[in-house]
């Protein structure tokens, strides 16, 4: 199974049908949510600017300074952007200004290089870079401008799928091995860990507790698809945890290294329906849904549906976030990217399509001005929620 996956896997992140509407299989106890993952929830629009501050940050373009706008990690000084094909550029810009600062270029296979980026870690504290490099399953730690200082390798028989700046000295990682070993029972294993920034050695582990193994993978045949569900999300000073095989979504808490359950979804078989979260703001969990069904014909699997809690209401709705800065009706995707206490998330949005919005006079405020300035080959406007 590991070697078939190893060779066919297929990473995909795909939106399908969003089912129809009723209120129903919602309810709390003792401060716990629980969601009825096969019930329908009504429709319930937001207005963005109404519950987030809103920040645009047109990223600065010249000729060596033009990216596909994949953004990797967003700091108080410095935003990391890299582009999707496996180039190995990764571009340093201002967080403030979206000025071009530096262009860093490591792919090769030296000792010192990586073959892919899977992730970048920022650290502004100790002004490092870790780049998660999956094929060679270790982590290369640079300085702000791109000088090698160490590698991290994965622990023994693990890949390392979501990691996370966790303190001064650590890192919060998942590890996906256990995608590999669908139906197995757990054992003692533990796939979440803190690690250290300076040797990778485990740090602590958190035990999430679990029986038998359910992993995001489809098979038919010699052929196996898999997806990938986020594990861990940043909350406050917390983290909420997610692991396909449990029910339940854990609030990890450093201080008291404790695990506190935060929500949980009723239980599905045939298919399997995993959960994972998104966003969270003192009023709103954002929170998506992913079908373990994949059709092998067209290609086409993992249907995902967006809800959301809405914790005065004690109520659960699928939720319609309008960016209030479109005249026409411009949805927001508040669950894809996270990212902590001060910025709660962010979405990318493409220099061509901000182009023709405002040809067609359909932007107002500060975003119909920094439109005004682009062109279709400008770099990316990244919105940055707070």
């Amino acid at each position: 199974m590991k070697n078939q996956i190893t060779a066919l896997a297929i990473i995909l992140f795909i939106t399908a049908g969003i089912e129809g509407c009723r209120r129903s299989g919602f309810r709390t106890k003792d401060a716990l949510i629980t969601v009825d993952l096969t019930a329908s929830y009504p429709e319930k629009e937001l207005i963005l600017q109404d519950f987030m501050d809103v920040e645009y940050i047109p990223l600065e373009t010249n000729d060596e300074f033009v990216t596909q706008g994949d953004v990797l990690a967003i700091g108080s000084k410095y935003i990391i952007v890299k582009n999707r094909s496996n180039d190995g550029n990764i571009f340093i810009f201002d967080r403030n200004s979206g000025k071009a600062l530096r262009k860093i270029n490591r792919m090769g296979k030296g000792p010192e290089e990586y073959t892919r980026i899977n992730e970048i870690v920022l650290d502004e504290d100790n002004s490092e870079l870790f780049v998660n490099c999956a094929s060679t399953k270790k982590i290369f730690v640079y300085d702000l401008s791109g000088r090698f200082k160490r590698s991290l390798k994965h622990t023994e028989g693990a890949q390392y799928l979501d990691i996370f700046n966790y303190d001064r000295d650590n890192l919060i990682r998942y590890d996906m091995s256990v995608y590999y070993k669908e139906g197995e029972n757990r054992g003692n294993q533990s796939y979440h860990a803190i690690i250290s920034k300076q040797d990778g050695s485990i740090t602590r582990n958190i035990s999430i507790p679990f029986d038998v193994i359910k992993a995001p993978v489809v098979q038919e045949g010699g052929a196996v698809v898999v997806t990938s569900v986020g594990s861990i999300i940043p909350h406050h000073d917390n983290w909420l945890l997610v692991e396909t095989s449990s029910d339940t979504v854990y609030n990890y808490v450093p201080k008291e290294n404790k695990l506190i359950p935060f929500l949980v979804k009723s239980p599905t078989t045939d298919p399997e329906i995993f959960l994972t979260m998104g966003t969270l703001t003192d009023r709103f969990y954002f929170m998506r849904t992913m079908k373990k069904v994949f059709d092998f014909t067209k290609g086409r699997g993992f249907p995902t549906n967006d809800l959301m809690y809405d914790r005065q209401e004690d109520a659960v709705f699928k939720p319609a976030v309008i960016n209030g800065d479109y005249i026409k009706r411009k949805t927001v995707d508040m669950t894809s990217h996270p990212v902590n206490c001060e910025i709660a998330a962010f979405q990318i949005i493409e220099a061509y399509q901000l182009v023709e919005a405002y040809k067609n006079d359909e932007l107002k405020g500060k975003l119909k001005d920094i439109a005004a300035k682009l062109s279709e080959g400008s770099n990316p406007v990244i919105m940055v929620m707070k």
